[in-house]
């Protein structure tokens, strides 16, 4: 094992998968001569060159497009957005090339690309710069949407997201780009896209949460745990394909769920997994599910604000123990 930041595990798999395999590029908005926007891409140009690390000009839209041409065509791309939120100015090219040609084309066609960048809130960087644009992409048939939560899950789902033959798109955070962690340095190491991991056994309550939301999830386990409850916490890892037979598995055992989610409520992540578990789990259920989640507003600019916006462990905690009946 190695300690390594997020952004130094996002990297390392993109710098194995292209010296494995030369139909392999980045491209995006300052990747190459600036280092990344957050120095994920770091040193990569001086290793592959101009012509496999690649700047653009600010047109993502064009880009998009230029990528998912070059993967129709057997190369298999890494687009970067420099934030996810600028992926909107490309989201014909995401939804109605990338997510569908394969099925229009009756499979005649692969679309191995990955979309990877930073998303969700980021601290005061005001509405425009801070959405959490999961459950936007994760309603739509054909794309595969990737959430990790510490750089060893990053570094194995990037490398599986790269050979995989669907698009991808990889939410990574902004303010987990310096968090450091253990990282397997097992040769060519993967992780299964579509496979949730459990990180925390419990009895208690279900607490599910993703990117970082996973983390106040932990807090909020903690919290629990000086209680004396023990909750069972769940990464998903992935929201598409999302791993429900984990959920179900860990609700059969504890009888009861909060989700935290950082999309705003209305049809957001959570909604998606509370319809599944009660859709295949309800006898189970001894409590009705609690979301905890994003404000339903846009982002606000102030920092008491974003903290109220935000979901917090404090809320999740009393949302655990509502579910168990508990004061």
């Amino acid at each position: 094992m190695a300690e390594l930041q997020l952004r130094e595990a996002i990297r390392a798999a993109m710098v194995e998968e292209m010296e494995r395999d030369d139909t392999i590029f980045l491209m995006g908005e300052e990747v190459a001569e600036y280092d990344g926007a957050y120095k994920v891409s770091e040193g990569m140009l001086d290793q592959f060159g101009a012509k496999r690390v690649i700047d653009t000009p600010i047109s993502e839209n064009g880009f998009a497009g230029l990528g998912i041409g070059a993967a129709l065509n057997g190369l298999r791309p890494i687009i970067e957005f420099m934030t996810f939120n600028f992926s909107f100015v490309a989201i014909d090219q995401i939804i109605n090339n990338a997510a569908k040609i394969r099925y229009m084309s009756g499979g005649q066609f692969k679309i191995p690309i990955v979309f990877r960048g930073p998303n969700g809130a980021a601290g005061q960087l005001a509405a425009t710069h801070n959405t959490s644009t999961e459950s936007m992409y994760a309603t739509l048939p054909g794309l595969k949407v990737v959430a990790p939560s510490n750089p060893d899950d990053a570094k194995g789902l990037l490398k599986s997201s790269i050979r995989d033959d669907d698009p991808i798109l990889f939410l990574e955070s902004e303010v987990m780009y310096g968090m450091k962690g253990e990282v397997s340095d097992e040769q060519d190491y993967t992780i299964p896209i579509g496979k949730a991991r459990i990180a925390r056994d419990g009895d208690a309550v279900t607490i599910i949460g993703h990117s970082k939301s996973y983390w106040v999830a932990l807090q909020t386990a903690d919290m629990l745990k000086e209680d004396g409850y023990d909750a069972e916490v769940i990464d998903p890892r992935t929201i598409r394909p999302l791993d429900i037979e984990s959920i179900v598995k860990s609700i059969k055992k504890t009888n009861r769920c909060v989700i935290i989610d950082e999309s705003n409520p209305y049809a957001s992540i959570s909604s998606e997994i509370t319809y599944q578990i009660q859709s295949a789990a309800f006898d189970y259920l001894d409590a009705p599910i609690i979301r905890v989640t994003a404000k339903d507003v846009p982002a606000p600019y102030a920092k008491n604000l974003m903290d109220h916006y935000m979901p917090q462990a404090t809320d999740a905690y009393a949302a655990c123990k509502k579910v168990m009946y508990v004061d």
